[in-house]
This record gives C-alpha cells, sequence and structure tokens, in this order.
C-alpha cells in the first residue's frame, strides 16, 4: 500500500495506524496523500473485480443464448418436416387434411410449452449481480466504519 515518509526512513500506513512507525516527523498532508492513494487502489482494484465477474456472467448468457438459438433452427426444420409427414399420414387416416393440420399443431404446441418451460429454468440460473465485489466491498465498508472509530 502507500508509504509515508517519516524523514528518516519510510513507514506503511499500516504501521502508522498500529503504532509501530515513529510518526513524530509526519505531516498530516503525508498521511493524506498516502491515504488518498491507499483508497484509489482499493476502488481500482473492486472495480476490476467486477468487470471480471460481469464478464463471466456475460460469457455464460452468450453460451446458453448460442445454444437457444442453434436448438432453434435445427428444431425449425424438425419440425417442419416431421409436421407435413405426420400430416399427411394423418390425412389419410382421417380424409381430411383439415383435421390432420390441427391434431398436429396441437401436438407441436404442447411441445414448444415444455421446451419454453425447460429454457426459462435454465435463464433463471443467470446471475446478473457480482457477488464477490458485493461481499467484498460490504468488509472494505466495515473496515473503514472500525477505522474511524
Amino acid at each position: 500500500m502507500g508509504d509515508i515518509s517519516t524523514g528518516h526512513e519510510s513507514a506503511t500506513v499500516a504501521e502508522v495506524a498500529t503504532g509501530e512507525a515513529d510518526v513524530t516527523e509526519v505531516g498530516v498532508g503525508d498521511i493524506l496523500r498516502s491515504l488518498t492513494a491507499d483508497l484509489s487502489k482499493l476502488v481500482n482494484q473492486e472495480i476490476e473485480l467486477a468487470k471480471l465477474e460481469l464478464k463471466q456472467e456475460a460469457t455464460k448468457a452468450g453460451k446458453i443464448a448460442g445454444a437457444f438459438a442453434g436448438a432453434g433452427v435445427a428444431g425449425y426444420f424438425t419440425i417442419l418436416f416431421l409436421s407435413l409427414t405426420l400430416m399427411f399420414l394423418l390425412a389419410s387416416w382421417f380424409d381430411s387434411y383439415t383435421w390432420a393440420a390441427l391434431v398436429v399443431t396441437v401436438i407441436w404446441a404442447i411441445i414448444g410449452a415444455v421446451l419454453f418451460t425447460r429454457a426459462r429454468a435454465q435463464a433463471k440460473t443467470l446471475n446478473p449481480t457480482p457477488e464477490t465485489t458485493v461481499q467484498t466491498l460490504k468488509e472494505d465498508k466495515e473496515w473503514l466504519k472500525t477505522r474511524n472509530s
């Protein structure tokens, strides 16, 4: 962290705070300068941690979106050709393309509802909150409270 010049040797903020360093010649300006540098470094580290966590979650979300897109394309063609096949088969049994098309539509509506439910459950596993950053910010806040009292 930051060093404070005492005229004879360099002392850290922690040494000054715990009384391990001789601070008789340390000016208030030196202490504030060191404290400001330490606080700036802490804030920058917290920002970097938040960026890293958000990037990880965004990557995870991108992979899930890609899986949904791939499944959608494959599903589209599968549904199209299976639907036509099933519709022609049912039409030969019902002697009606209308009833055959309706049966096929109901089947795919049920399948679509099941797929949507599963996708929604996966999407709920995403966590956009940078949990580690939030926790360390709480710890920093508590640490500052104990330093000020």
